[in-house]
């Protein structure tokens, strides 16, 4: 029954605020973001932004990614607490011969994976592009598995990339599938910036 008076109450996002009320009412959560639609990354982003703005610290590992796309510059200029790491060179990765130094990077940033999780320092993290590494066997499913299972209660990890195996999508709390309906790259339309990176 509302007064018609407005009895919101303001609320200021402040570190201790935050961990105060994740320390009280929740553990973090699992969200992994999958299929052959576009937008995956993009919602993971979106996730961040609005983390960033209740005043989490957000780490994202972009696995197989080289090139700084436009989400990297932006945190990089204008988020800072958002951190972004890219894990990969610019270019295109065999799926059924990866080349070393591919199996090497992704390694690499499951290690630095491993790190952030553990250091405390992030209220969320998201590897962005796992599913495709964990596929394309660079990194193992049961170093995922296990890292999922023994990852800090209170931290939100969010998973990205095509190909989410089944353990994986069952671990995780919530599990998006992007359908592709259509896509403007059929029609001839290239990529560009803004759009795709």
């Amino acid at each position: 029954m509302t007064t018609g008076k407005d009895i919101s109450i303001p609320v200021t996002a402040d570190e201790d605020g935050i961990k105060k009320i994740r320390d009280r009412f929740g553990k973090g959560i699992v969200m992994l973001n999958t299929g052959n639609g576009k937008g995956k990354t993009t919602a993971a982003f979106g996730q961040a932004l609005r983390a960033v703005g209740n005043g989490y610290r957000v780490c994202v590992i972009q696995f197989m990614k080289g090139r700084p796309y436009g989400e990297y510059l932006a945190a990089e200029k204008y988020l800072p607490n958002l951190k972004v790491h890219l894990v990969g060179l610019d270019s295109f990765v065999m799926r059924d011969n990866p080349a070393p130094i591919d199996i090497e990077m992704a390694k690499e940033g499951f290690s630095l994976a491993q790190k952030v999780m553990a250091s405390g320092d992030y209220d969320m993290v998201i590897l962005d592009e796992i599913n495709v590494a964990v596929d394309f066997k660079l990194i193992s499913l049961e170093d995922v598995v296990n890292l999922i299972k023994n990852k800090p209660p209170a931290l939100d990890l969010v998973l990205t990339g095509r190909y989410a195996d089944p353990q994986l999508t069952e671990l995780a709390d919530t599990v998006t599938e992007m359908k592709e309906i259509k896509h403007h790259y059929a029609a001839g339309i290239k990529d560009r910036a803004g759009i795709e990176y």
